[in-house]
């Protein structure tokens, strides 16, 4: 049995296949609003293999100038649209903070996409987890601890499950391995969304 470190929790298949096919469109609507952009690496300018866009207050960009929140679509210049109401109830129910996300990133990862291990430390409050949603095809999720280089493990997400990483876990690295194409029919083209929720600010 995998123990996942303090403060991570997955909750598998916590969305079923209608409430997944209900929040995909959600999506849609977001993406035909802010569409998905190729972001680039800092001082590099190699673009990430993810496509993104964002939805809420605020929304995370990342550029030759570095990684940032800002209230606005990098490339159409437009705000984000709102965070559905479906994604507003997940955090209500999941999360265990009171206050509502103000950002969610949609990271959209073809066949050949990876996210090497990182943090998610770019916020000015960490008092509150980051809930991330998965969608269509599954990947292999690695989470280690907050120390570069430390020990990690991994597991498999599959399309409907929930991770929380909260608590002593709220800064730890994580990644995306791989993904495993045709492993869902959710996505009529494959590919997976991966949606996650954060506060900001405190």
């Amino acid at each position: 049995m995998l123990v996942l470190p303090k403060g991570v929790r997955h909750i598998p298949g916590h969305l079923d296949r209608a409430a997944q096919e209900r929040l995909v469109e959600d999506i849609r609507a977001v993406v035909s609003q802010a569409p998905l952009y190729r972001p680039e690496m800092p001082r590099s300018g190699k673009p990430l293999s993810v496509r993104m866009s964002n939805c809420g207050d605020l929304g995370w960009v990342a550029d030759k100038a570095g990684y940032r929140y800002q209230d606005r679509h990098p490339v159409t210049g437009n705000p984000w649209p709102p965070i559905p109401e479906t994604l507003m109830t997940l955090w209500a129910e999941l999360s265990g903070d009171t206050r509502p996300p103000q950002a969610c990133l949609v990271n959209f990862y073809d066949d050949k996409a990876r996210m090497g291990l990182h943090q998610d430390r770019d916020e000015t409050d960490f008092s509150a987890p980051v809930l991330s949603v998965s969608l269509g095809d599954a990947c292999l999720f690695r989470i280690g601890g907050t120390e570069r280089g430390g020990p990690t493990r991994s597991f498999r997400l599959e399309s409907g499950d929930i991770v929380v990483l909260g608590g002593e876990s709220r800064l730890a690295f994580h990644g995306v391995d791989r993904i495993y194409p045709m492993t869902s029919t959710l996505l009529k083209d494959g590919g997976r969304i991966n949606l996650t929720l954060r506060r900001v600010t405190g």
